[in-house]
């Protein structure tokens, strides 16, 4: 697979800060892979997904780095030129949908606006292209639902909604930014499961940003473990499972409940996973 994204030694720094919050950090991502950043807060994840979309808080500032998309330098470019690229070919799906989306507005206003912005839709085609995403997701009654304002929807459908948006233009990429924080455990697994479906129908890659290192490894094909701003270990998901090298990727295994099973360390520093 050819390679979509590469960040290259980036760091990141708030005002007032003598330590960066993202530390020398590089990683690629492939055409229609998932790769997972996973640590605990503050670990510098969420921080190093805004700054592939350029969408830094005020006092955050990139102190050094590249970041390569389809071998354009983002950070190279005018905000006019970025405009172009987030929202169509770099979408994002953040954690709490109710703040993603704009309570003041329908849920109907929201994507047509988006589809005429991105894709140059006009009225009816762009209403019943939104019908056909809502569809695609799994929402039941679409035309119901697009008429609907965002807190009249449960958080699981907004996050559905927020999925449909995502995937609308067909993009590159999709950063999930602790996508299923906000949602029970049953919610969370569907939500997932949708992620990966709509992944391989559009042929998006994902970045996959989380905590939960065992929800990680249900849909990521290779994991960056951070911490404290740094990337102390990347491998395939299996890989990673099965032969772990950073203190730091036992202490989050460790951590992973297994109905029936406990977690013992081996000589090599390795883990394995035994029946109790």
């Amino acid at each position: 697979m050819a390679e979509l994204l590469s960040v290259e030694g980036l760091k990141i720094r708030f005002q007032g800060q003598s330590v960066n919050a993202v530390d020398d950090v590089s990683f690629s991502v492939k055409e229609a892979e998932i790769l997972g950043l996973v640590g605990e807060s503050g670990a510098g994840k969420s921080i190093t997904g805004r700054s592939i979309l350029r969408l830094l808080p005020p006092n955050g500032m990139i102190v050094s780095g590249r970041i390569f998309f389809k071998d354009v330098d983002l950070l190279s470019l005018k905000e006019e030129e970025m405009r172009k690229i987030r929202g169509k070919e770099i979408t994002a799906v953040q954690q709490d949908p109710l703040s993603s989306l704009n309570p003041a507005f329908r849920i109907k206003d929201q994507m047509v606006d988006m589809l005429k912005i991105h894709l140059g839709m006009r009225g009816g085609e762009a209403v019943e292209y939104s019908v056909k995403m809502l569809r695609e997701v799994g929402i039941p009654s679409p035309e119901l639902v697009l008429r609907k304002f965002p807190h009249q929807l449960s958080g699981g459908m907004c996050q559905r909604v927020m999925i449909a948006v995502a995937f609308s233009c067909s993009p590159a990429l999709v950063i999930a930014d602790e996508p299923t924080t906000a949602l029970d455990v049953i919610t969370q697994a569907l939500v997932v499961n949708l992620m990966k479906r709509m992944k391989e129908k559009h042929n998006t890659s994902i970045i996959f940003i989380t905590h939960n290192l065992a929800l990680a490894s249900n849909i990521c094909d290779r994991i960056a473990v951070m911490k404290t701003g740094r990337i102390v270990e990347m491998k395939h998901t299996q890989e990673l499972f099965r032969a772990p090298e950073h203190p730091y990727t036992l202490t989050l295994l460790e951590a992973v409940p297994k109905v029936g099973r406990r977690v013992t360390r081996i000589p090599e520093g390795k883990i394995s996973w035994q029946q109790s």
